[in-house]
Order: C-alpha cells, then sequence, then structure tokens
C-alpha cells in the first residue's frame, strides 16, 4: 500500500501540524481513511464542507458543469458568474449591490483593502485583538496575533489593532486617515468569541460618521454556520463591504468581496485569472440552492441548540466557557487543547483548535442528532 503520509512528508511543506489521518473519502459529516475507518468530520474542512462531503447536488452541478465549460476568462462574459452575482447580491445586506469573484478567502480581503483605500483616499486600517483574516501579506498585515505576522515583518503599514467589543478603544481608534474598520463577527480562530450588539451598531455608526468603510470578515461565518444566512442578519448590519468564502463552493474554492454603490473601482486596477471560473460559481450555485431550499440556518440553529443540550457544560469540570453560535462552536477548557484534540481523533472525531486553550467545532450543517450525541458523548467522557 502506498505511504501517502511519507509522500505527502517528503514533497510537501510542512505548513500545518497534520493529524495521523489520511482522509480519501467522504460522504456526509463523514470521512474515511485508506483503510475504511470511519471518521465524524466536526471540522468540515474548516467550515468549508457546510453540505458535508459530495452532497448529491453539489456532485451533479460540478460533472455537469465540467462537460460544458470548466474555464472562462473575466475578459468575456459567463452564464454562470453572471447568475452568481445577482445570487449573492440577492441574499446579502441590501447595502451590497455588486461583488467581485475571486478563489479564497484571504483574496477577498485583499481585493477588500485595496477597494477601501482607492475608494477613501485613505491608507490606514483598524481591526481586532484576536482578529484572523488570512495569510496573504495584506490579510496578515490586517490580523492581530504575533505568531501570524512576527516571521514576515516589516509588514504592510498603517493597520492598528483594537480590543473587540470595546467601543471607546474603537473610537479613539478611528481618525481622519482611517479608510476602513474589519472585524469577524465571530472571531473564528480567536477562540469563537461573538460580537456584541451594541459594538457592531457603534461600529456602524461611528464609520458613517468619520468617513471609514464598515468591513465585515465574513469568511467563516457566512452560508448558514451562524444559524442565519450571514452573521450580519442576526445584528441587521449593513456593511460597506463583505468578504466571503469557505462554505460558498461547498468544498470547491471560490470567494468574494461585496461592495456598496458607492465604491467604484476603476478597469485595470485590480483583476484575477481563476476568479469567476465557470466550474466554481456553477457550484456556488448549487450549494446557495441548497442551503436556501433545505433552510440549513434554521437547522445550524436548531442543531447548534441540541449540541448544547446534550453537552451540558455545567457538570464538566475542566469546561471554562462554551461560547456558540449556530454551529459554530467554541469549548474553552482550563488547559491547553492538544491533548484533547489528538484524544478526539483516536475516537475517531476531527476537531480544531480555536487559539492555544479553545475546542473549535463546525460540523457540517447536515449533520445528524445521533452524530451529534455520539461526539458529545466523547466530550463528556474527557471533559469531565
Amino acid at each position: 500500500m502506498t505511504d501517502y503520509r511519507a509522500l505527502e512528508q517528503q514533497y510537501g511543506l510542512p505548513l500545518l501540524p497534520k493529524r495521523d489521518l489520511v482522509a480519501v473519502r467522504g460522504q456526509g459529516a463523514l470521512l474515511y481513511d485508506e483503510n475504511g475507518d470511519e471518521y465524524i468530520d466536526f471540522a468540515a474542512g474548516i467550515a468549508v464542507a457546510s453540505l458535508g462531503h459530495s452532497h448529491p447536488k453539489l456532485v451533479a452541478a460540478i460533472q455537469r458543469q465540467a462537460e460544458i465549460l470548466i474555464t472562462c476568462p473575466n475578459i468575456m462574459y459567463n452564464d454562470r458568474r453572471s447568475e452568481l452575482l445577482k445570487q449573492l447580491v440577492e441574499i446579502t445586506p441590501a447595502s451590497l449591490t455588486r461583488a467581485y469573484l475571486c478563489n479564497s478567502g484571504a483574496e477577498s480581503i485583499e481585493a477588500a483593502l485595496k477597494f477601501a483605500r482607492l475608494h477613501t483616499g485613505r491608507s490606514n486600517f483598524v481591526t481586532a485583538m484576536r482578529g484572523f483574516h488570512g495569510r496573504t501579506m495584506g490579510a496578515v498585515s490586517a490580523t492581530y496575533t504575533p505568531k501570524y505576522r512576527a516571521a514576515f515583518e516589516p509588514l504592510i503599514p498603517g493597520f492598528s489593532y483594537v480590543p473587540f467589543n470595546k467601543i471607546d478603544k474603537l473610537e479613539a481608534a478611528v481618525d481622519d486617515n482611517t479608510a476602513a474598520v474589519m472585524f469577524e463577527l465571530v472571531q473564528g480562530e480567536g477562540g469563537v468569541n461573538p460580537a456584541q450588539a451594541d459594538y457592531v451598531a457603534a461600529a456602524r455608526e461611528l464609520c458613517s460618521d468619520r468617513g471609514a468603510l464598515l468591513i465585515i470578515d465574513e469568511i467563516q461565518t457566512g452560508f448558514c454556520r451562524t444559524g442565519k444566512f450571514f452573521a450580519c442578519d442576526h445584528f441587521g448590519l449593513e456593511p460597506d463591504m463583505m468578504c466571503v468564502a469557505k462554505a460558498m463552493g461547498g468544498g470547491v474554492p471560490i470567494g468574494a468581496t461585496l461592495l456598496n454603490a458607492e465604491i467604484q473601482v476603476e478597469t485595470g486596477l485590480h483583476g484575477t485569472t481563476f476568479g469567476g471560473n465557470a466550474l466554481a460559481c456553477a457550484a456556488a450555485l448549487a450549494a446557495i440552492d441548497v442551503y436556501q431550499s433545505d433552510n440549513l440556518a434554521a437547522r445550524a440553529a436548531e442543531m447548534g441548540d441540541y449540541f448544547e443540550q446534550q453537552l451540558n457544560v455545567a457538570d464538566l469540570s475542566q469546561v471554562r466557557a462554551l461560547r456558540r453560535l449556530g454551529l459554530m462552536i467554541g469549548i474553552e477548557l482550563k488547559q491547553k487543547v492538544q491533548d484533547k484534540l489528538a484524544q478526539l481523533l483516536e475516537h475517531r472525531i476531527v476537531a480544531l483548535p480555536a487559539g492555544p486553550n479553545v475546542i473549535r467545532m463546525l460540523p457540517p450543517l447536515i449533520v445528524e442528532k445521533e452524530q451529534i450525541d455520539r461526539v458529545t458523548a466523547v466530550l463528556r467522557e474527557l471533559l469531565a
């Protein structure tokens, strides 16, 4: 049998710590390794496989499109691309009237930063401590956590960071040279920390008053993850730009930056080779159709409530707090989580960290109660 671990170790860069699992097949909320052993996937490709693995409607859409047209550059029009642009504007907050299509969350952030500078003529940005926006130079400049930044300094100048949910600190940071304020409505890598409603309202008012744009990073929270189609919907928020990716294509790489009508970008100032390709757009259209037709936002809210009830953290002495919005779940421990993540994998459960002491769980939105029962039973055993 081929040793796939050895192949990746020899020919790949060890950029992320590997789980001792070779995933070769997936179905719904389950993964299977090269030996046919079954795992419950409560990472969902880091919030990517929100429809589960190999959803039949997504597979069919990709197969159909692959037979027709796979790629189409942005120097010409395309049917799938135009339909997806229209669909995105229809499902996102009313303030957003156009979209730029790209391939990933980091690319959507890069575009938003460039568009903000172009529109405002200003150079500076204010983002949140413990926020995470990606690994490219602009995105990592916007990210506060030193472990992502230090090795690549000097980074792009003009970024400052304020404590999340502290209105007075945000007010003090935004000035006449601030192009935009940008933050996640639930900090994912930063510990699954939800924004407070008064902070969100204050940020919107502050940006409007001081001529800065408000950019919301919905890369991890978008497409029904939090129990609403977008996390903005919990707050009635109308941002100036919104960045989305991850679950947008159901597993196929695609991202987008949504913009309000006032933000203008001249032809030739930004672009992409693969962004908006026909195959990825067909996948995103199929995924969005399932999110809508199967009412997966309501299902995420229901299954998230069920998970919390079954876990019952009040009885778990190792748990400091449970933070959750829909099926975006953070279990904060009184210790570091790496040993617990390894023990979960021994029980054939895949989960993620969110900082040093938070177990992050992002199950597919189609997860069944029986699968939640299996996971919470193991958590109760490990965290008692």
